[in-house]
């Protein structure tokens, strides 16, 4: 049966629309027609229709420290400890009740993929559970109820850090990250499979956590499918990398197969110019997470630097300081404008690339991204007439628009938010319940 639907506006690969009729099929769009009245059989969507948002880096536990860390001076390093103490508490029941209650509220946001950095693989006491896939289930469980799509990234953690004199053994907390060894992580993932809106995607925590021999025994494994790993996100990161390997992060990438264009580069914060051109020439993608690197007081990446030499960005929430893409999308360019002092770095035509095409085609889904003939039929309807978006042309909604102003969300033509809602009923409601659960 096919069904269609009248937008008033929509962002299409050939730019902003009006009166656009898409019709669907199937999970996928059959027909797109410019230039057309509104029928009676058609929904209605008076805003601006966008394709669905890909948010392609985040830690879904990490939503339990939301406004609990960010009061007090401190760095990257002083927030871990706070880190550390929740990844010591979550049990695979309260993660799949914290996890329903965040990808509600990123579908109600207008994200209808997610890319998850899964790492809490074992017991808090290091131990596997009976299925050692039980974490990562539990997150496969809460984005299908949710209705939305998921990238789990399964995360190779091995090494507790990196200093000067080498790597370092893994503390009490990190034992709960770890498989023992490259061939335990990777019989553990082979257990797991794709289906309609699951994919498995791989991920090495940082060259703080995987020491130089086994991201060479990973390199040709991990080079079939996207690999996403946390690259200087701190300055620490590349002066520890220089003491011990006497090269950058990035240089170490490349001396080891792993810059490829499968490899997503998270942060990439502070790369230099070198750095920059092994990115470049390898076409790698970098996921800027704007709100986590500036709470966590990260720095700036040069991001006109990086689209001026053709290298794709996608965008994540990471520590979920707040789940809202549009937000990310003006802190990217406003960061820019303040690194820069200038204005008008990026357009609103390639900051809807960066968080949806490119985020999703980071996480290894070609169909969806775009509202285009054949694609997954994602579309993110914002209204026109709130309080953010009153008298704004339509083509500059990216400048105004805030996760509030989302009216409708299609995941694969099916309605996931309605009016404003999730479809699933009260999802403060299901967050309250799953953090108190948590901190007891």
């Amino acid at each position: 049966m096919t069904e269609s639907i009248h937008a008033a506006f929509a962002l299409l690969p050939s730019g902003l629309e009006e009166n656009v009729r898409l019709e669907l099929r199937d999970g996928r769009w059959s027909s797109i027609t410019v230039g057309v009245e509104a029928e009676p059989r058609d929904k209605r969507c008076r805003g601006v229709v966008l394709p669905g948002l890909a948010n392609a880096h985040g830690h879904g536990f990490h939503r339990a420290l939301r406004g609990r860390t960010q009061l007090g001076r401190g760095t990257f390093w002083t927030w871990r400890i706070a880190m550390y103490e929740l990844a010591r508490r979550i049990t695979p029941e309260q993660y799949y009740k914290l996890a329903l209650g965040l990808y509600c509220e990123m579908a109600t946001a207008g994200i209808t993929t997610v890319g998850e950095f899964h790492y809490l693989h074992r017991t808090p006491q290091g131990h596997p559970y009976r299925d050692p896939n039980e974490m990562g289930l539990a997150l496969k469980e809460a984005a299908h109820k949710a209705g939305i799509r998921l990238t789990l990234l399964d995360t190779l953690y091995l090494a507790g850090g990196l200093e000067s004199g080498g790597h370092t053994a893994l503390n009490d907390t990190q034992r709960r990250f770890t498989d023992d060894s490259v061939e335990g992580w990777q019989v553990r993932v082979a257990q797991l499979r794709d289906d309609q809106r699951f994919k498995v995607g791989s991920a090495l925590h940082s060259i703080r956590a995987v020491a130089r021999p086994d991201l060479i025994r990973v390199s040709s494994e991990v080079a079939r499918s996207v690999c996403h790993i946390h690259l200087s996100e701190q300055r620490e990161e590349n002066e520890l990398c220089a003491a011990y390997y006497g090269c950058t992060p990035t240089q170490l990438l490349a001396d080891t197969g792993l810059l490829t264009s499968t490899t997503v580069l998270v942060h990439a914060t502070h790369t230099q110019r070198a750095d920059r051109d092994l990115i470049e020439r390898s076409q790698s993608q970098i996921c800027l997470c704007p709100s986590t690197e500036a709470d966590l007081a990260d720095g700036l990446a040069p991001v006109s630097e990086l689209r001026d030499r053709g290298i794709a960005l996608c965008l994540g929430t990471d520590q979920h300081v707040f789940v809202d893409l549009f937000r990310e999308v003006q802190l990217l360019e406003g960061g820019e404008r303040l690194r820069t002092e200038s204005r008008g770095h990026l357009d609103g035509a390639t900051l809807i690339d960066i968080a949806s095409r490119h985020g999703h085609q980071s996480l290894g889904w070609d169909d969806v991204g775009e509202l285009r003939v054949g694609f997954r039929a994602d579309l993110v309807e914002i209204r026109l007439d709130s309080p953010s978006t009153a008298g704004v042309e339509p083509a500059q909604i990216l400048f105004a628009v805030t996760r509030s102003d989302v009216v409708t969300v299609l995941v694969d033509g099916v309605t996931v938010v309605d009016s404003g809602q999730h479809v699933r009923g009260d999802i403060g409601k299901i967050l309250t319940e799953a953090i108190a659960e948590i901190w007891g």
